[in-house]
């Protein structure tokens, strides 16, 4: 096996494959053998996606993690952010999601925490994982095989992203919700059956085949279905989720997007009115309006690089309460730092219910610049194209907390490597559309020169 194991399925933060040409149940075994023994760990929580592979993948697993000696709570099907809550509220050594989130059908993976849900990337070992699996290096097995349980935990999931609100105070909202096959399906009812909400579904079957689009609400042509959901059923607002549902977008009353970083300013907004005077971190991303908002509600912005492994902790040393990042994923101190679509998407609720307007009218105020998206373009030799950059604009005020972010009165930019392809990723954003694509158009003509 060891010659056909591949170390580029480490992804950065997780594990993602082909399944099973990449990721399949031997691997899946031996991830459980390296994962316990990395944390000592005693009891792990494990949850799954609806792929069709993830009933396969968590047998191996968990045929590897409890010859090491662990005992395997199976929390079931369940979303990502509902793992994340399941090891921080019931006190597991460690938990483990087997999903490929937003990836197509073909894909699966796994996403790793330690206790408190603590994110592990590979600089905090999933890189000693990697080189004990592709080395043969298993440890050996423990003298007691642990066992395998099962628990559900979606009730207690939903009453704790509920905590955040006050229920009775959310409006009779009509709300189209596109679950795009994946695990919202799942989870949205727990929750709503406590609001007063009526929803109208959209693909809350769960299929891992993603028969209808890809469960990746951040192309905005997989939004298609939401925005006119909206429109023919006359609904407050439409809120979609990826396929592990730990992201959420929304959209208006009249069907348009609106973007992560208007979300994490409305959430950040909230966060204020209950914890005043605290620090909100925002990555670089994220638009200029977000830090004023912020500071305008007497909170102290926290400006970060992107990757939620780098936000949560920073979050953790630093006793943020609040984190929004513009993909879609919003991070909270009383969730143990990780992320959660469905409690931002609690906060966004009570946010409207307060103001008692459209939710375009409530953020027209919040969302006044033009953003380009984040734009991909592949290249030989992004270190030489970013000093070109910082030399064309050597006049503007430059930092390199993330790539290379170059910043004048009226627009901005930030242009950043990817950390797998040979990528850059540029967004720009200004205070006018035609400002904004010029500056975009100038700036990927000079990212695309040979």
């Amino acid at each position: 096996m060891q010659a056909q194991i591949s170390p580029a399925i480490f992804k950065s933060y997780d594990v993602r494959g082909i399944y099973p040409s990449e990721l399949n149940d031997e691997v899946a075994y031996r991830i459980g053998r390296c994962f316990v023994d990395l944390l000592k760990a005693k009891r792990i929580a494990v949850g799954r996606d609806m792929r069709p592979s993830g009933a396969a993948l968590f047998e191996s697993f968990a045929r590897g993690a409890t010859e090491s000696g662990a005992n395997v709570v199976d929390i079931g099907m369940v979303s990502t952010d509902a793992l994340y809550f399941a090891v921080g509220k019931y006190g597991f050594d460690g938990g483990v999601m087997i999903t490929a989130s937003h990836n197509p059908a073909q894909y699966n993976g796994m996403k790793f925490t330690r206790e408190l849900a603590e994110a592990i990337s590979l600089d905090t070992g999933l890189s000693s994982i990697r080189d004990r699996i592709v080395n043969d290096d298993l440890p050996a097995p423990a003298d007691v095989r642990g066992t395998v349980s099962r628990q559900e935990i979606l009730d207690d999931f939903a009453r704790h992203c509920l905590s955040f609100i006050d229920p009775k105070r959310i409006k009779p909202f009509k709300i189209a919700i596109d679950a795009g096959n994946g695990m919202a399906g799942e989870t949205i009812p727990y929750v709503f059956k406590y609001l007063p909400c009526e929803v109208v579904p959209l693909y809350f079957e769960l299929d891992g085949s993603f028969p209808n689009h890809p469960a990746s609400p951040i192309e905005p042509e997989n939004m298609i279905d939401l925005q006119a959901a909206v429109r023919k059923h006359g609904c407050d607002l439409g809120v979609a989720f990826d396929g592990d549902a730990d992201r959420m977008f929304i959209v208006d009353e009249k069907g348009d997007l609106i973007d992560g970083s208007t979300v994490t300013a409305l959430v950040a907004l909230n966060t204020l009115k209950h914890y005043p005077g605290s620090r909100i971190l925002y990555n670089l991303i994220c638009s200029r309006s977000v830090p004023e908002l912020i500071q305008k509600a007497g909170g102290v912005p926290v400006r970060s690089k992107v990757g939620h492994s780098i936000i949560k902790k920073t979050m953790r040393d630093q006793d943020i309460e609040f984190g929004g990042e513009h993909s879609g994923h919003f991070y909270f101190k009383n969730n143990w730092y990780a992320d959660s679509g469905m409690i931002a998407l609690m906060e966004c609720l009570e946010v409207f219910s307060e103001a008692g307007l459209p939710v375009s009218e409530v953020i027209a105020p919040i969302d006044t610049r033009f953003r380009s998206g984040e734009i991909n373009s592949t290249v030989k030799d992004a270190a030489a194209k970013l000093t070109e950059i910082k030399e064309r604009y050597s006049d503007a005020q430059i930092d390199e907390l993330d790539g290379v972010t170059v910043a004048y009165p009226h627009w901005w930019m930030n242009v950043r490597p990817s950390n797998t392809e040979p990528l850059l990723r540029l967004n720009v954003e200004a205070d006018s559309r035609d400002l904004m694509e010029a500056k975009r158009d100038e700036a990927l003509a000079l990212i695309t020169h040979p």
